[in-house]
């Protein structure tokens, strides 16, 4: 039996015409499986229902996990990254290439070192502020996007988040969409972050599949389906052949820790 037609996102990237889109940040989310693809390239695996809208994967170690469960909003935490020890969150409107930075830097071991934040958006003309209490935050030069690292008012206890706020004329704000760190998330894996939020490069959008067409330039030019394709298996291969590598190595120094499936599906279904 052959597979039915029917038209779905699912088709892309040959379904459309794509435009270079710029800047990235406000670009719109974007194909999730840059994200979910590559994670399953380093062996992550999907422990989801096939019948719930969602996706729910682990790493091989079960140390990480990632659930994409859409909501009614899209500001709401669409991406959830849970560790042992850290947790993060992304709204829907976070463009994948952004999240994918983040996402990536999971499957490489982390350095000896930890990297600071900062001068990756400084480096790209973002305005730094410290305050008294410690509280940091960086600026885009377009003014409605920051990331920040701040305590609550009621306690020192802090924790980041990257925002684009669009004013809306009326002293208030509408926020396109939102990304949440606890202190606890690996500073390499917030540089990463940073780093793939500043980059100016371009992101493949069809021309109708951007929040905010005003805030964005589209030029149809480039890559198109089957040069995308192309790159995102090139992609995917790299990762794979990385992966085998590591395994060969003996890279990873934890030992795996089995956990059922159906822990996996309860933890997902706890957090719907």
């Amino acid at each position: 039996m052959t597979r039915p037609y029917i038209v779905s996102k699912a088709d892309d990237p040959w379904s459309r015409i794509w435009f270079d889109t710029s800047p990235r940040h406000l670009a719109g989310p974007g194909d999730p499986r840059h994200v979910t693809q590559a994670l399953r390239a380093g062996g992550w695996k999907n422990y989801a229902d096939p019948d719930f809208p969602h996706v729910v994967l682990a790493s091989p170690d079960f140390r990480h996990t990632l659930v994409l469960e859409p909501a009614a909003d899209t500001y709401s935490a669409w991406w959830r990254i849970s560790s042992q020890r850290w947790h993060a969150s992304f709204g829907g409107n976070t463009p994948a290439e952004i999240i994918a930075g983040f996402t990536d830097a999971l499957l490489h071991p982390a350095p000896a070192t930890e990297p600071d934040v900062w001068p990756t958006l400084q480096a790209a003309d973002w305005t730094y502020e410290r305050d008294e209490r410690g509280n940091e935050s960086a600026r885009h030069p377009d003014g409605i996007t920051t990331m920040e690292r701040r305590a609550t008012l009621t306690s020192d206890y802090f924790s980041w988040s990257a925002d684009v706020a669009l004013p809306t004329g009326l002293g208030g704000h509408q926020r396109l969409w939102h990304a949440y760190f606890d202190d606890r998330t690996p500073r390499h894996l917030l540089a990463a972050f940073a780093t793939a939020l500043t980059d100016p490069a371009p992101v493949p959008r069809g021309h109708y599949d951007v929040p905010h067409p005003h805030l964005v330039t589209q030029v149809e030019r480039g890559a198109q389906g089957e040069q995308l394709a192309a790159a995102h298996e090139s992609r995917l291969k790299a990762i794979r052949a990385a992966a085998r590598k590591a395994r060969r190595s003996g890279a990873p120094t934890t030992h795996p820790v089995p956990a059922p499936a159906a822990e996996l599906a309860a933890a997902a279904a706890r957090g719907r």
